[in-house]
């Protein structure tokens, strides 16, 4: 098992329990505690590999709902069919990465929050172009959506993790309460 086969088991325990032991880690992966330590000095490295691949897997949700051109077209249509398609995206990422939403360490990684900030300002973008198009409410900023997003994701995260919701319910949730808080009605 490789060095990102590790890191996806350990991934998918965090996910479960967020305070999981290196040893628990170990197990979840089906490695030896020395194997392990062989791919990872330790847990900061680990938690890194894992805020990278977030971060990765967020580039790769606004690359799949396509939001710079959404973003440069200005049309209406094209920036709701956008939000639609990242709010499918953006539940693949809480359900896959939730870990890593709420991860303190990525605040104090300047490499880590860099490279968030590049997701965050394409993010931006978007949702003051379905601003000014009129797809979502000009009432509130694009930050205050970008965050209002943020939490929502959150909050799935952790409804998923408690069974509070299923998972093929995920998207269809945040979908209503994105459009039903933030769109223009």
């Amino acid at each position: 098992m490789g060095r990102r086969e590790i890191a996806v088991a350990a991934l998918r325990l965090l996910n479960a329990k967020p305070t999981a032991s290196m040893a628990d880690i170990a197990a979840a992966a089906g490695v030896s505690r020395a194997t392990l330590h062989r791919h990872f000095a330790g847990r900061e490295e680990l938690v890194r590999l894992l805020g990278e691949l977030s971060i990765e897997s967020w580039r790769e949700a606004l690359d799949n709902a396509d939001i710079d051109t959404a973003t440069a077209s200005g049309d209406a249509a094209q920036l709701r069919s956008a939000l639609e398609v990242l709010c499918g995206q953006l539940v693949r990422d809480a359900y896959e990465h939730g870990f890593a939403l709420t991860e303190p360490s990525f605040e104090t990684d300047d490499e880590m929050v860099a490279a968030s900030e590049v997701q965050q300002n394409r993010e931006l973008a978007f949702y003051a172009a379905a601003q000014k198009a009129g797809v979502v409410r000009d009432d509130m900023s694009a930050t205050w959506i970008a965050h209002a997003v943020f939490g929502l994701l959150v909050g799935l995260r952790e409804a998923l993790r408690r069974g509070d919701i299923a998972v093929r319910d995920a998207e269809r949730l945040l979908r209503e309460t994105v459009f039903g808080g933030i769109a223009v009605h």
